[in-house]
């Protein structure tokens, strides 16, 4: 690898942006495609699928082969509220190598024994994205579940401005109306605050916090590897 393909590679690496490597098998020839850079290649089919999957292999174009390296930045989840349906979210999101985030000022909920082995911020949103918690971005997902505006609306607001792949809220529909309400008065666009999915979750019939949790994580992974269809 010349370098400053390397370099290239490791800028993009360091930025949290996305990138594809492209390898001639025949003559060994390389180059760098980025996330952005996508649209406008001749093999953005098939850079587009190996970017939604997050995998490298190889392709045929024009009768060479060609191998995909991809480099995605690590998935985060970002769950704003400590509530029963987080306790149930938090493990399983790991368990899918999802780097997870809870966020609750509320310390009565925010008990360290409530979440074992998860980042557990006692702060409120607006606070702690970008200061103890990592800048949001587009390889973010965020989930707001507390029903509380003055704790989910901020971190809403962060998720749509920061272009997070994913942004979810719990609340009926009735709810999310008012919720769209004081977002437009708090300078969104309709554009940017329809992006958000509520109520948060496929429609699987869930009922309680664990099946919620599974439909919550469901849609995100959706969202993160079927994007043209999570509507």
């Amino acid at each position: 690898m010349r370098t400053e393909t390397l370099e290239a590679l490791n800028t993009e690496r360091a930025a949290r942006r996305a990138a594809i490597l492209v390898t001639d098998i025949a003559d060994g020839a390389q180059r760098l495609v980025t996330a952005e850079a996508i649209g406008a290649d001749p093999l953005a089919p098939q850079l587009r699928r190996a970017l939604a999957s997050g995998r490298s292999g190889l392709v045929e174009a024009e009768g060479r082969q060609l191998f995909l390296t991809v480099q995605v930045p690590p998935v985060r989840l970002v769950v704003v509220g400590a509530v029963h349906i987080s306790q149930a979210l938090a493990p399983m999101a790991a368990a899918l190598d999802l780097a997870v985030t809870v966020i609750d000022p509320r310390t009565a909920f925010a008990a360290p024994e409530r979440f074992p082995g998860i980042d557990l911020v006692a702060a409120w949103p607006d606070a702690a994205l970008g200061g103890s918690v990592p800048p949001l971005d587009r390889y973010c997902a965020l989930a707001a579940l507390t029903h509380d505006p003055k704790i989910d609306d901020p971190a809403l607001a962060a998720a749509l401005r920061a272009g997070c792949f994913y942004v979810g809220a719990l609340g009926s529909r009735k709810t999310h109306a008012a919720r769209l309400a004081r977002l437009a008065e708090a300078g969104l666009t309709e554009a940017e605050t329809a992006r958000i999915r509520a109520p948060i979750g496929l429609d699987i019939g869930a009922v309680s916090p664990p099946e919620i949790a599974v439909a919550v994580l469901a849609q995100i992974v959706q969202a993160l590897r079927r994007p043209e269809t999570a509507a």
